[in-house]
């Protein structure tokens, strides 16, 4: 008698245990969710499609120099619908997947920038790490069907109970690690002395390190693909795709080899042709390359450089002209 309480005794405690951890976890959940929603605050401009913006007319995908580079807040002001799909390291098969959800809300009309950086067509991360986070904020703003490579176990501990893959960032449950100080960091230098100029160069080669080195393949025929897929989406449903590179800084582009140049524009080119899209090159623009002020690092605008860059697409790019006559 004595051993089968024992026993009966010891599944209660196999039971309970494991019951008051799911109970205590799930309980930590729910203040967690918004805590863990505050680190994808990048993708939050897509809770506004089919709310306060519908119908977009002009709109780009990319990564940061897509993110960065374009600004609408005068477009918008004069009337115009537009939204910027881009987000720091995106892809070309996260740009497809972001308008397949959410390309309903773009005009049939609709023009859309599509960057093409001297990275894009091998990958700007720099290690699996990286990779993986980047794969996981899409979890937050795709549907499954959406998200490449989609993976379930994934998808519950990101965005169904993200308070599995909390890490360090339990402790913000603490009373006193709930308040968050933002450092805002300065993008405009109306005026550069020698050091500042100096922290530029060298912020410059750590970009093109990343960028360049330790790279076995620049030109990958996935992400090749990837873009003509992209085009491809745009074209069935008569969206009109517009390939661009944006301005970068002389500190960026002069380390930069020629053959990689003669390559990269190779493709581009032969992409634009095959796809019949045209193809607008500001690399290496004598507007912005020497003029620091206008950016923020070596291959980024900052605010006044992106207002500079759309005043310019506004005046040199025929596919918008038809739309802001």
């Amino acid at each position: 008698m004595k051993r089968k309480k024992e026993v009966f005794t010891f599944i209660i405690k196999c039971i309970a245990i494991p019951g008051a951890a799911v109970l205590l976890l799930s309980l930590l959940n729910i203040p967690y969710r918004k805590i863990d929603d505050e680190k994808y605050r990048d993708l939050w401009n897509l809770r506004m499609l089919g709310n306060q913006i519908n119908d977009v007319e002009i709109a780009n995908v990319g990564s940061s120099h897509g993110a960065y580079d374009f600004i609408y807040d005068d477009w918008t002001g004069e009337g115009y619908s537009c939204f910027n799909f881009g987000n720091v390291s995106q892809t070309y098969a996260y740009d497809l997947a972001l308008l397949k959800e959410y390309g309903e809300y773009l005009d049939n009309d609709c023009v859309l920038f599509i960057p093409v950086s001297y990275f894009s067509f091998n990958n700007e991360t720099v290690n699996e790490s990286e990779a993986q986070a980047l794969s996981v904020k899409y979890y937050h703003c795709l549907s499954p069907k959406n998200i490449p490579d989609y993976d379930p176990f994934t998808d519950i501990v990101t965005t169904r109970f993200p308070i599995l893959s909390a890490g360090e960032d339990l402790l913000k449950l603490l009373p006193d690690s709930l308040t968050v100080h933002a450092q805002e960091e300065n993008a405009d230098t109306p005026e550069m002395d020698s050091a500042a100029v100096a922290e530029f160069a060298n912020r410059a080669a750590a970009r093109f390190d990343r960028h360049f080195n330790n790279k076995e393949n620049y030109f990958l025929p996935e992400r090749e693909e990837q873009l003509r897929e992209v085009i491809g989406y745009c074209k069935e449903r008569g969206i009109t795709p517009v390939l661009i590179t944006t301005p970068f800084s002389a500190y960026y582009n002069n380390p930069v080899p020629e053959d990689f140049l003669d390559r990269f524009h190779s493709t581009v080119n032969q992409i634009a042709s095959d796809t019949d899209v045209n193809y607008y090159d500001y690399s290496h623009d004598g507007r912005f390359m020497e003029n620091l002020t206008l950016f923020s690092d070596s291959d980024h605008l900052n605010d006044e450089g992106a207002k500079y860059f759309m005043e310019i697409l506004k005046e040199e790019i025929p596919e918008l002209q038809q739309i802001m006559q």
